[in-house]
């Protein structure tokens, strides 16, 4: 009965002891060799973000080697690479559906196929690709990049209103991708609904017409009412200079942007004041 105890009591230690091992196992966190990365851009009138891991290129050849070439990818590592847009917005000139998407590509020495995707758990696993669940593809054609990029990323760049590049970059090749959003309609109802209500946004509604291009007399008339509302806001009054130059009315210009000047003085804001008196200087 004793040596029975000893043995029970062996294997109580032995599997008390498994357990804080295994336990210690489960507690220790190492670096992933593909972190994840996740990522949000505002966008137009809503927001983009992007879920994806990022390999490495360690010392090995990618495009054409690891990475095949005319083969399905997976546009990352790990788990499937995710793009969501809050609002419908256009890719390469294709319309896109607000939603969530797989991304998936083609890579070719000469241009890729890119490909969006219904199902986001197809994740690596390619060989299950079902072109029935794709919800656009469409052909871009890679750059090649001066300086090697180790990690893979997916970044935005040249960001305007409504359009910016989704770019994918790695080893030495950068795949630009266009995105584009149709909001010049919906922003223009939005302006003629608010400056007809009692909140009247003339400020704004004045800088959207002069960052792009549209009546420049109506965006005076407006940006005059904006500085009846606010007469001391020096950037309301750096608006006024500019719409004013832009009409080739220097006179009217010159005085707005001393204006300015003397108005970011007084609110010692430097910027401000430093940038009127480079606008007089521009439109001598």
């Amino acid at each position: 009965m004793i040596k029975t105890n000893k043995i029970i009591g062996a294997l109580a230690i032995a599997a008390c002891s498994f357990m804080s091992l295994s336990t210690q196992a489960q507690q220790l966190k190492v670096p992933a060799p593909s972190p994840s990365q996740t990522l949000k851009q505002n966008f137009a009138l809503g927001e983009v973000s992007l879920e994806y891991s990022r390999p490495g290129i360690k010392g090995r050849v990618i495009f054409g080697d690891v990475v095949p070439f005319g083969k399905t990818w997976r546009t990352g590592a790990n788990a499937t690479t995710k793009i969501t847009f809050s609002d419908d917005i256009k890719l390469e000139g294709n319309d896109v559906k607000a939603g969530t998407y797989g991304i998936y590509t083609v890579p070719n020495k000469d241009s890729w196929d890119i490909m969006l995707y219904k199902d986001l758990t197809l994740a690596g696993n390619v060989a299950d690709y079902k072109p029935e669940n794709e919800v656009l593809r469409f052909k871009v054609k890679p750059t090649a990049l001066g300086n090697k990029v180790e990690t893979f990323t997916i970044n935005f760049a040249d960001i305007s209103a409504a359009s910016a590049t989704i770019e994918l970059l790695w080893e030495n090749t950068r795949i630009p991708i266009k995105l584009t959003a149709d909001i010049d309609a919906k922003i223009m109802k939005n302006i003629d609904a608010n400056v007809a209500a009692d909140n009247r946004p003339y400020f704004q509604a004045a800088g959207y017409y002069y960052d792009n291009g549209k009546d420049l007399k109506q965006a005076l008339a407006w940006i005059d009412k904006a500085v009846e509302q606010n007469p001391k806001a020096f950037y309301i009054m750096m608006l006024k200079a500019k719409i004013e130059y832009k009409l080739k009315d220097k006179a009217a210009g010159k005085l707005s942007a001393e204006k300015t000047v003397a108005l970011a003085q007084d609110a010692k804001n430097d910027d401000y004041a430093a940038m009127a008196q480079k606008l007089m200087i521009e439109n001598k």
